[in-house]
């Protein structure tokens, strides 16, 4: 696999589980017994994740221009 589909992959990964625990935080999915149900925390957490997410693939997506 090429390098820049890796990191693209890897950022999308990153970027799910940000928003599973954003949505977890914001009570809309998940267990109510999960101790991420319904708490700020994990919103923040989320939302901080995703950032990282996208970052990765912005930065997943410049190595494959740059590739060419």
């Amino acid at each position: 696999m090429k390098k820049g589909n890796f990191v693209i992959t890897v950022g999308a990964i990153i970027f799910i589980f940000g928003l599973i625990f954003d949505l977890q935080g914001q009570s809309v999915i998940g267990p109510e017994s999960s101790f991420m149900f319904a708490n700020p925390d994990w919103v923040t957490y989320g939302i901080q994740m995703m950032f990282v997410g996208i970052t990765i693939i912005v930065i997943g997506t410049l190595l494959k221009i740059l590739k060419k």
